[in-house]
């Protein structure tokens, strides 16, 4: 039986909650054995698995903190949904090879997410507005 809208909801916002709380177990306790994982432009293209997707976690934990991320607007399908949301935080490492220097960051992001029949993510394809991300933190 297809999930419904809530039910995509719920499991979109227990992902972003323990990508909030850098917690790495969590956000991949949310995917599939074999999820694919694809964040559009990550060196190395996309993964599978949940041992694929823990280094772009580590990573993104290290670079990046004190995320929230706002929904701005989600579309449903019959077993996806489209995540358009607003990420604001620090950034303390070096986001997508950027020096941060700690500074306040803020970008949209774009998740399409497909679900399996029991509510995990069994793919995840994300963009991120790294125009924006370029034009907040200069390279001097």
């Amino acid at each position: 039986m297809p999930l419904t809208r809530e039910q995509m909801d719920r499991k979109m916002d227990e992902h972003f909650g323990f990508e909030a709380r850098d917690d790495i177990a969590g956000v991949l306790a949310t995917l599939t054995d074999d999820a694919e994982h694809d964040i559009v432009g990550w060196p190395g293209g996309p993964t599978h698995g949940r041992d694929g997707a823990r280094p772009f976690y580590e990573t993104l934990f290290a670079d990046l903190s004190d995320g929230q991320v706002r929904c701005l607007r989600r579309l449903h399908g019959a077993d996806f949904l489209v995540d358009d949301s607003l990420w604001r935080g620090k950034a303390p490492g070096r986001p997508f090879g950027l020096d941060g220097r700690g500074r306040d960051l803020e970008f949209r992001l774009l998740h399409v997410v497909e679900f399996t029949d029991d509510g995990n993510i069994k793919r995840e394809n994300v963009w991120v507005d790294l125009a924006s991300i370029i034009q907040q933190l200069p390279q001097d």
